[in-house]
C-alpha cells in the first residue's frame, strides 16, 4: 500500500490491484499547489473550501461524502458520522475507514472532539489513522493524542496543520502534537509503503512531505 500526503486532508492511498483513493481534495484557496491527482474513488469529510474540491480528481468512478457502506473495486469502505444527524445545521463530519484486506486506514477529516466508546467501536480495527492534529475547528495536539491512545493504530499520519504553505487558516504546527506524543526527532518521507506484514509493533507517528 502507499499513501501520498499532498497538503492539509488529502491522501492518495492505493495499493496494486485494488480501486485508488484520494481523500479530501482541495482547490487553490489553501496555498498548496493544487495536484494532479487521478483517483477511482474520491472521499470527503464535509462539504466545505479546502475539502471538497472534486473537480481536481480525474478519472473517478464514485464519490463517497455520507455515512453508510460501500464496496468498489475491492475495497471495502465504512463512513461513520461523527455529528448528531438530528439537528438542524449540525457540523457536518464523516470519517472514513478503508479495509484493503489486511490494511485499514481511517480518515477521520475534521473531527473536533474525542469520540465515545461506541463509535471507536464502529470504527474497528485500524491499523493506519490518518489524524488532524493543527486545532482550527478540528482536532488540537493534546485531543488528536488521546484519540491516537483510543484507536491504538499501527502509524499515525498527522494532517491538517500549519505548514509553510498554508494560507488563510490558523493552524498549530505538527510540533506541538509531536510533542504530545513523546516524538522528539523525525524525517519528512515522501511517501508511506507499508503492507500487513512490514506493520511496526508499536504505535509509530510517520510524517509526510507535501511537496512533490
Amino acid at each position: 500500500m502507499d499513501i501520498i500526503w499532498y497538503g492539509h486532508s488529502c491522501f492518495r492511498v492505493s495499493e496494486r490491484g485494488r480501486a485508488s483513493v484520494v481523500t479530501d481534495p482541495f482547490g487553490e484557496n489553501l496555498g498548496y499547489e493544487v495536484p494532479r491527482l487521478k483517483a477511482d474513488i474520491v472521499t470527503i469529510s464535509h462539504d466545505a473550501p479546502g475539502h471538497n474540491y472534486v473537480a481536481g480528481v480525474k478519472g473517478y468512478e464514485r464519490v463517497i461524502e455520507d455515512p453508510g457502506e460501500y464496496e468498489i473495486g475491492g475495497v471495502f469502505i465504512i463512513g461513520v458520522a461523527t455529528y448528531d444527524r438530528t439537528q438542524e445545521n449540525p457540523r457536518r463530519n464523516v470519517v472514513y475507514v478503508l479495509d484493503y484486506e489486511g490494511l485499514t486506514v481511517t480518515h477521520l477529516g475534521d473531527l473536533d472532539h474525542v469520540p465515545n466508546q461506541s463509535m471507536i467501536d464502529a470504527l474497528g480495527s485500524i491499523d493506519i489513522a490518518l489524524v488532524p492534529v493543527g486545532d482550527g475547528g478540528a482536532l488540537g495536539s493534546s485531543q488528536a493524542a488521546e484519540v491516537v491512545s483510543l484507536l491504538e493504530p499501527r502509524i499515525v499520519i498527522p494532517m491538517h496543520y500549519r505548514t509553510p504553505a498554508l494560507r488563510g487558516l490558523e493552524l498549530d504546527p505538527v510540533d506541538r502534537f509531536l510533542k504530545e506524543m513523546g516524538v522528539s526527532t523525525i524525517e519528512e518521507e515522501d511517501i508511506l509503503r507499508v503492507s500487513s506484514t512490514s506493520m511496526p509493533e508499536q504505535t509509530q507517528v510517520v510524517v509526510l512531505n507535501y511537496e512533490h
